[in-house]
């Protein structure tokens, strides 16, 4: 695998901020932004406006001492500040941390302490917690309303000041450094702590140039946009995507059956992205006329594009990768409930265990071979051990993802090697709930799997087993502490939906856990 210093970069001299100021300059009356909240009128910016808040923004953090590779905390939900922090940081050649805003007080702690973040972006509802649990920042700015809704009456911390405060006189644009940190997105992997992805400058237009390539993105589109932009596939897939093109985004807050449609019609989405949960809660609702072209989703589904009138880009990727590693061209029929074939600029290997590549028909092992900083990201912010160990030594990236390499060439995903459970699109870490139910008092030994769930896909279950000498009575009620638990320190989505004690964990070879036997438990009830 290429380092980004052998090669001719196809993006020497150019970084965010010139691809913002270019875009600015080419589509600058064009609609870039429409926010559309759910109770609140919607708000526009052509691609100038965007270009001239963010360089002003630029300003305003250069004028509280932000400086080239300070990191800076974005925690939000979907809303115009999302972007405009992002590409504010981008401008000044500040770093920006964006994090899950369903993130628990104990996790923001991590993300600010692991990435040494000098000041945070955040809603007025979260302004507490953040400045509670992130006690190294300097400044704390605050958005007017919680993503278009009126916020609840609170006292703002003292150091806190408003977001449009911010806005002070347009930066200057640095010299480019397409190799220069740009973003740390956090991922789920199988330790209790989760990794920060740093993607340079040229990492951020890689994909946004072959996710609009692959895509077939257009000027004249209009993309609609719930899916977090805290995620790789809300951000990278699909606003970075659009921007490429040229296009507009249409953005809401978060997901709503209810207002989607509503919300396509009234302006006229023509693209936009899918999770399970999510597509078939939309579908549940009955389909409308409409005018998308595409969805981008995670399996090709040929008789759901029959029913939904619409064509999928069906895609594979994480947030290390940036884009669609695999993926189904639009258009291209493809069999059905497969994932795709290699993408633009990765090279796909399939290996069994002792790292041989497998024979069409077999299963094995994914990894990808991509140029880091490029089109793979840099590495993971302050772990070395972690980025040397997801290399092989070939320099291919484990994804810990197992496929399938059928016959006729198509990739069909086959299971997940390390312990993430997926809950309604939301990677979910085993072991980090388990850190969280370990503490718990009374508990002595614990593993978390994932159940099938209809709506979510899947959802973690908490196996327990007391402490020696725990009366009864406390044996009972401990699956409610763990569960209280798990609420105190854990985002919504990674609480388990329950908790079962039993006298011990099934064991199988040398002392590990027989997880495959507790999602048999899990299932069967």
């Amino acid at each position: 695998m290429l380092a980004h210093q052998d090669h001719v970069s196809p993006f020497a001299g150019h970084d965010i901020a010139s691809w913002l100021a270019d875009l600015a300059r080419l589509r600058g009356d064009h609609p870039f932004l429409i926010f559309a909240p759910f109770d609140a009128p919607s708000r526009r910016w052509t691609y100038a406006q965007f270009a001239d808040a963010a360089a002003r923004v630029a300003g305003g953090l250069s004028a509280r001492g932000v400086r080239p590779g300070d990191r800076v905390l974005v925690h939000l939900e979907n809303c115009p500040e999302t972007l405009i922090a992002r590409f504010a940081c981008a401008w000044l050649g500040a770093v920006c941390v964006g994090t899950n805003a369903q993130a628990a007080g104990p996790e923001l702690d991590w993300f600010a302490s692991s990435t040494g973040a000098v000041g945070a972006i955040t809603h007025p509802k979260f302004a507490a917690m953040v400045a509670e649990h992130c006690r190294g920042l300097k400044w704390l700015a605050i958005t007017q309303d919680d993503a278009g809704a009126p916020p609840v009456a609170a006292t703002a911390p003292s150091r806190a000041e408003a977001f449009a405060a911010l806005y002070g006189e347009p930066l200057p644009r640095r010299a480019p450094d397409p190799f220069a940190p740009a973003s740390i997105m956090f991922t789920t992997g199988t330790t209790s702590r989760p990794k920060g992805v740093l993607w340079t400058h040229a990492n951020v237009l890689w994909g946004a140039r072959v996710n609009a390539l692959q895509q077939r993105m257009r000027a004249d589109d209009v993309s609609q946009i719930f899916l977090p932009l805290y995620h790789v596939v809300g951000l990278s897939w699909c606003a970075h995507s659009a921007m490429w093109a040229g296009g507009t985004i249409v953005l809401q807050p978060r997901f709503s059956a209810s207002r989607y449609w509503s919300v396509a019609r009234e302006f006229g989405a023509t693209v936009g992205s899918q999770v399970f949960f999510t597509m078939n809660a939309i579908e549940a609702g009955g389909v409308p006329d409409h005018s998308f072209r595409q969805w981008i989703t995670a399996r090709h589904e040929p008789a759901r594009m029959a029913r939904l009138k619409l064509d999928f880009v069906t895609g594979w990727g994480m947030t290390e990768v940036l884009t669609q590693a695999i993926y189904v061209d639009p258009g291209v029929e493809a069999p059905d409930g497969v994932m795709g074939r290699p993408g633009q600029g990765y090279r796909i290997r399939v290996v069994d265990d002792d790292g041989r590549q497998v024979e069409p028909g077999g299963a094995g092992h994914l990894l990808v071979g991509a140029v880091r900083g490029l089109s793979i990201f840099r590495e993971y912010f302050g772990d070395e051990k972690a980025t040397e160990e997801a290399f092989d030594e070939d320099g291919y990236f484990r994804t810990g993802d197992r496929v399938i390499l059928r016959e006729d060439g198509w990739l069909r995903f086959g299971d997940r090697i390390k312990d993430v459970l997926k809950v309604g699109g939301e990677g979910v870490s085993a072991s980090e709930i388990e850190a969280v139910v370990a503490r718990t008092p009374g508990v002595k030994e614990c593993a978390v799997v994932a159940r099938t769930d209809e709506t979510y896909g899947e959802v973690p279950v908490a196996f327990i087993v007391p402490k020696p000498g725990l009366s009864p009575e406390d044996a009972r009620e401990l699956p409610a502490l763990v569960l209280a638990r798990c609420r105190e320190q854990l985002a919504k989505f990674k609480v388990p939906r329950e908790a079962r004690v039993i006298e011990a964990l099934p064991l199988v070879g040398f002392g590990k856990v027989a997880k495959a036997r507790l999602r048999d438990m899990a299932r069967e009830g």
